[in-house]
């Protein structure tokens, strides 16, 4: 306070030449509103109010450094999370490119596995064909020969009555008989 005072006494003190009455007099306007001055910090000190305002400031101070390290912490975060996020992203494409290459992978499998089986059905079906043409060529030649020999049997039938004698008969169904009672016990 010593200091403040001195100190506004010796700025003062160009005012006082500029007086007639000199400057310590309560003519003077510039003494008295010094001393109003020196009054008002007098009462700012005592009651300090320098303190409380330091103590204001100082709390903002000390909030402000609390949002701001808040504020690094949500941004921090945040980077944190945009990191983690960018991975994940990075991820769900790596994903989605491995799902695309699967799902290629798997369409030329079941392709072909498709032609595997359109040729084994083309080769079913010509083993069937063929089946089918080796048993209608098998029935043909089975009614041809049965033909045959139903004709072969009539022709004989016709070449044999015409030379046969009612003895030759006679001998020939007495041996049919024989083979047929022989056959049966």
């Amino acid at each position: 306070m010593r200091r403040l005072t001195i100190l506004a006494a010796l700025a003062a003190t160009p005012a006082a030449a500029a007086t007639e009455y000199g400057f310590v007099s309560l003519r003077n306007t510039d003494f008295v509103v010094l001393l109003a001055f020196i009054l008002f910090l007098a009462i700012l000190l005592y009651y300090r109010v320098p303190a409380t305002v330091a103590r204001m400031l100082d709390g903002r101070a000390q909030g402000i450094r609390s949002e701001l390290s808040e504020a690094r912490a949500l941004r921090d975060e945040a980077q944190a999370l945009m990191s983690s996020f960018a991975a994940r992203r990075a991820e769900m494409d790596a994903q989605g490119r491995r799902i695309v290459e699967d799902a290629r992978a798997e369409a030329h499998r079941a392709a072909e596995a498709a032609r595997a089986e359109a040729a084994r059905t083309v080769e079913r079906r010509l083993a069937s064909a063929t089946e089918r043409l080796a048993s209608a060529e098998a029935n043909a030649v089975k009614r041809v020969r049965d033909e045959a020999v139903t004709a072969a049997v009539a022709a004989a039938r016709e070449v044999l009555a015409a030379q046969m004698t009612d003895v030759d008969a006679d001998r020939l169904l007495d041996r049919s008989i024989d083979t047929v009672g022989a056959k049966l016990h």
